[in-house]
């Protein structure tokens, strides 16, 4: 086996483009995609710094971390940001981001997260991109949590630049994603003198040395496994069938909801509105007089290969996280964790019906 890792043949420029190609039928779009070598932060901030700088103005929808982290971003590129913060245990809406635009009609850049795994929440894109459309300012949509999990359409929704990911829903490596670029998002590059140019984080380079030229001649040497590993992804979406995914990714949601609502001793689903929840991960509130960080240790002592993990930040002691994406968007896995945080909870003294729990995410699911 260590050999079949090691002594890769060099992937080719034809094999390069045919997985791009793939990833734009997963996306249904028409627009270049780019796959970029490595993590999704890579593309993430290079579509900002090719996008933005003195002169830009922009919304940035903040419903978790990432959205903060984008106008660090945009303010280090020099455009001027307005940070539209909702709370996180809910979701943006259109009416909110069309409030901003008549505030300042100036924006023409919105920056904004799908799917948000580190609170649980997801955006409706589809509408937000119908008022962004119509104000005509350049949409950069964060889809690394919600492509496999829900559905991404980033032509019918107006999307300039979406950003995906091979590590969440998909099922894959860290070390590859991927953005689809916009005949719009190329020309404001094109006129953006900061646009970063031979980098690492240049999308320029690869439009100019790699989609104008054909996809004859690669940039750099790909990382075969992490290649490899992406087409192997979209591989196994396509044999399953898109929906599938999707529909397993909304029954784990539903199923880890519905027993953590029927487990009792105060613990609760954290995003309110089960319709503002995102399918690829589900966070919920400890109960009162415990320490999220401390509920998730003792059940990841019964299993330390349950996909459970705590808040981050300052939400360690008041968030749990059930990260039921990719492989674990299964009802074993949701029944493994809502039995590991009924035996936490027990073991902090709380009284919980961890028998209702399993049955009311066994009724959910179905």
């Amino acid at each position: 086996m260590t050999h079949l890792l090691l002594d890769l043949p060099p992937l080719g420029a034809a094999h390069f483009a045919s997985i791009e190609d793939r990833v734009a039928r997963l996306l249904s779009t028409g627009q270049d995609v780019v796959i970029m070598q490595g993590e999704a932060l890579l593309p993430l901030e290079g579509a900002i710094r090719a996008t933005a700088g003195p002169g830009t103005t922009a919304l940035n929808v903040i419903t978790g971390p990432y959205g903060q982290t984008f106008g660090d971003w945009l303010r280090d590129c020099g455009a001027t940001v307005i940070d539209l913060t909702v709370p996180f245990h809910t979701a943006v809406t259109a009416e909110q981001v069309r409030a901003a635009f008549a505030e300042h009609p100036e924006i023409d850049f919105v920056s904004l997260v799908h799917a948000e795994a580190a609170t649980g929440n997801t955006n409706p894109v589809a509408e937000i991109g119908e008022v962004v459309r119509a104000h005509g300012a350049l949409f950069y949509l964060d889809a690394v949590a919600s492509i496999g999990a829900e559905p991404v359409l980033p032509d019918a929704w107006g999307v300039d630049l979406c950003v995906i990911g091979a590590q969440k829903a998909m099922g894959g490596p860290a070390g590859v994603s991927a953005v689809s670029v916009s005949a719009r998002a190329w020309a404001r590059m094109a006129a953006n003198p900061r646009a970063p140019r031979r980098s690492y984080l240049s999308l320029l380079d690869w439009k100019e040395r790699w989609i104008d030229g054909g996809r004859k001649a690669l940039l750099h040497a790909p990382a075969q496994l992490e290649m490899l590993a992406l087409e192997a992804c979209v591989e196994r979406i396509e044999a399953a069938g898109l929906d599938t995914v999707m529909a397993r990714h909304a029954s784990a949601a539903a199923a880890t909801r519905a027993g953590a609502a029927a487990m009792g001793g105060g613990l609760e689903p954290y995003v309110r509105d089960a319709g503002e929840a995102a399918p690829v991960a589900t966070t919920l509130r400890a109960p009162a007089g415990t320490v999220a960080s401390e509920l998730v240790a003792r059940a990841l002592a019964v299993d330390p290969a349950l996909p459970l993990a705590a808040g981050g930040g300052t939400l360690a002691k008041e968030m749990i996280r059930v990260n039921h994406y990719g492989p674990q968007a299964t009802a074993g896995a949701v029944r493994a964790c809502l039995t590991a945080l009924g035996t936490a909870l027990t073991d902090a003294g709380v009284t919980v019906n961890t028998q209702a729990a399993l049955k009311a995410a066994e009724e959910a699911w179905h």
